[in-house]
């Protein structure tokens, strides 16, 4: 079980581990091992996951999000193959807790008379400010 929240448990079942090699600098070893590590979870089939946080994690715009609603996380920061897979598993939890929360919804506000007129007035002196700068050609 991957813990996400108090209500929130993922089963071992619905998350699938992928091993590869990693790719970059690291001499021979590099081309024997595979450390890098592709975790996919199915968000849009998950039974564990409430119907709104389903719904706000396919709504971000992520580009690791496939088009079949699974999202895909991959992890190469370390070099040994089980901190990269705890890695993985961190930023899986670090999103679906990112969607637990709903956002505020935007309460919309009018700005108040005064502080129209201070913008007004503001504009106003910078227009007398630039009208000062330039010079009349024909008065010389």
């Amino acid at each position: 079980m991957l813990p996400v929240s108090r209500s929130i448990n993922l089963p071992e079942s619905e998350l699938v581990v992928r091993f590869m090699r990693a790719d970059g600098p690291g001499g021979q070893h590099v081309n024997r091992t595979e450390s890098a590590v592709e975790l996919r979870f199915d968000v849009l089939h998950s039974p564990s996951l409430p119907e709104d946080v389903r719904e706000r994690l396919l709504a971000r715009r992520d580009r690791r999000m496939t088009d079949e609603g699974v999202l895909v996380i991959q992890a190469r920061r370390f070099r040994d193959q089980g901190r990269n897979r705890e890695d993985a598993r961190e930023r899986l939890v670090e999103i679906l807790r990112g969607a637990l929360v709903a956002p505020k919804k935007r309460v919309a506000t009018k700005p108040t008379r005064a502080s129209q007129q201070r913008r007004l007035d503001s504009k106003q002196q910078r227009g007398k400010i630039k009208q000062g700068r330039s010079r009349s050609w024909s008065h010389e």
